[in-house]
């Protein structure tokens, strides 16, 4: 059940967009609480491809491993990593408009387990706290990198 939603149209090419989007190693510039990102799996991302990220939340450091487990080039893509009883899976769709590309995102949560079905509301708070803006800087990121020819 989707419980993170969010579209955002970014002012450049879709190719631009989409591999900008897939190089997971630009996360601790894009987002506030990743500090770091090391792929686990060679070559080009595609479906099957693994990263370990960290993340500092509340102080304290995260790991996680995520897991791309469904890839289209240039369309779309799923994240998901599932730890502790929490399964989270992140869904992207990118779609070329006359003003760009558009993102519709959609998060999913799913718990296994008394414990993790009782914290839901709080464990959905939290991830949402920690990623509703993510778009918002991919947007700003990706338009600045471009403009400013940092490419």
């Amino acid at each position: 059940m989707a419980f993170l939603e969010s579209t955002v149209i970014i002012k450049k090419p879709l190719e631009e967009v989409f591999q900008i989007a897939t190089d997971f190693t630009k996360s601790p510039e894009i987002m506030d609480a990743v500090v770091e990102v090391k792929p686990l799996t060679e070559g080009p991302v595609r479906k099957g491809y693994q990263f370990r990220e960290v993340r500092e939340i509340r102080g304290r450091k995260a790991a996680s491993t995520i897991e791309i487990t469904d890839f289209e080039q240039n369309k779309s893509y799923t994240a998901s990593s599932e730890q502790n009883g929490l399964d989270l899976r992140y869904h992207y769709t990118f779609v070329e408009t006359t003003e760009g590309t558009k993102i519709e995102f959609v998060g999913e949560l799913f718990t296994k387990g008394i414990r993790n079905k009782l914290a839901q509301p709080l464990i959905k708070k939290i991830i949402k706290k920690e990623d509703e803006n993510h778009l918002d800087n991919l947007k700003e990121f990706i338009e600045q990198e471009s403009d400013s020819g940092n490419h």
